[in-house]
């Protein structure tokens, strides 16, 4: 679990696309990841096409760094048939942590970009993607290869522990 300790949110990208197997890869690890009563409520839209990237990067005022992305996945959770639809969220957090995850693995840069619950974003995403009403997007991930690099910097403190 290196990546944990290793990974930093990467919001500049060089200008060379993602392979197709290193994506699949993230979405792999993606729907690897734990759900409340293993609903798997996830669906993912991959983005690759320019145009669309920048319209996902003017959807929420703090998405603009999506737009040098080569790739931006928009993790989406279905609202019906799930056993636990409140526990959707948590769920698409899980996934989302673990793309991040495999991306530094994977020698790629990631980000997550909130956007639910807000949903004045959610609509702008939903509409730059035309994702289903079935759907409700969650957030975006730009993804590539770093322009940038910083070291992660330690969050541990010792403070915010209690033990019973």
């Amino acid at each position: 679990m290196n990546s944990i300790f290793h990974r930093v949110s990467i919001r500049k990208y060089q200008e060379k696309p993602v392979e197709e197997e290193k994506i699949e890869l993230l979405l792999k690890a993606a729907m690897q990841a734990p759900s409340a009563c293993n609903q798997q409520p996830w669906e993912f839209y991959v983005v690759t096409d320019r145009e669309t990237i920048s319209k996902l990067a003017e959807s929420t005022p703090y998405a603009r760094a999506a737009k040098g992305a080569p790739l931006v996945i928009v993790p989406c959770y279905r609202k019906n048939g799930l056993i636990a639809p409140s526990l959707a969220e948590i769920d698409l957090s899980i996934c989302t942590e673990n793309i991040l995850l495999e991306a530094d693995d994977l020698g790629l840069g990631a980000v997550m970009m909130a956007v639910a619950p807000d949903r004045e974003w959610m609509e702008a995403v939903r509409k730059a993607c035309g994702i289903s009403l079935e759907l409700e997007p969650f957030c975006l991930i730009p993804a590539g290869y770093p322009a940038e690099g910083h070291p992660q910097q330690d969050r541990y403190d010792p403070s915010r522990i209690h033990r019973i």
